[in-house]
C-alpha cells in the first residue's frame, strides 16, 4: 500500500513539473518558513512560479546567424567610422600644413632690405622644407592606417 502511495506521489508531482505554472505556499511560523504543495496554517500565503520548457530556451542556428551578421555589420560600422576619423585627421594634417607654408611666405612679403631678405628666404625654405617633411611622415603613417581599415572593410563587406 505504500508503494502504491509513493507511485502515485512521484506521478503527481512528475506531471506539476511539466506545467508551465506552479503554485506553491509560504507559511512562516516562530521556528521556520514553510514551503508547501498546500496551506499549512490559515495565514499561508500563495504564491505562482512560471517556468518554461527548457528545451524551447535554445537558440536555434538561425539566432546564431543573427547575432553573428548583427556583429559583423557593428565592426563594418565601426571600420567605416574608424576609416572617415583618419581621412578628417589626414585633412586636418593638410589644412595645418598648408597654414604654416602661408606663414612661412608671409614672411618674405614683409618690407625689408636686400640682405635680410636673402636671410628670411633662406630661413623660409628650411622651415617649408621642415613642415613638408613633417607632413609628409605623418601623412605616410596615415595612410598605412587607412589601407589597413580599407583592407578589413572589403574582407567584411
Amino acid at each position: 500500500m505504500k508503494l502504491i502511495l509513493l507511485l502515485c506521489l512521484l506521478f503527481c508531482t512528475n506531471n506539476g513539473f511539466s506545467k508551465t505554472t506552479v503554485s506553491y505556499y509560504k507559511c512562516v511560523t516562530d521556528k521556520s518558513t514553510i514551503f508547501s504543495q498546500h496551506p499549512c496554517s490559515n495565514s499561508a500565503q500563495q504564491y505562482t512560479l512560471t517556468h518554461s520548457d527548457p528545451k524551447a530556451t535554445i537558440p536555434s542556428e538561425q539566432h546564431f546567424k543573427t547575432l553573428n551578421e548583427l556583429e559583423r555589420k557593428q565592426i563594418i560600422l565601426n571600420l567605416k567610422n574608424a576609416l572617415r576619423a583618419k581621412k578628417q585627421h589626414a585633412a586636418i594634417l593638410g589644412r595645418k600644413r598648408d597654414e604654416a607654408a602661408r606663414k612661412q611666405q608671409r614672411r618674405v612679403t614683409r618690407l625689408m632690405d636686400d640682405q635680410k631678405r636673402k636671410a628670411t628666404v633662406k630661413d623660409v625654405k628650411k622651415q617649408l622644407k621642415s613642415i613638408n617633411k613633417d607632413y609628409l611622415q605623418r601623412v605616410k603613417v596615415l595612410n598605412k592606417e587607412i589601407a589597413k581599415i580599407e583592407k578589413k572593410l572589403k574582407r567584411l563587406q
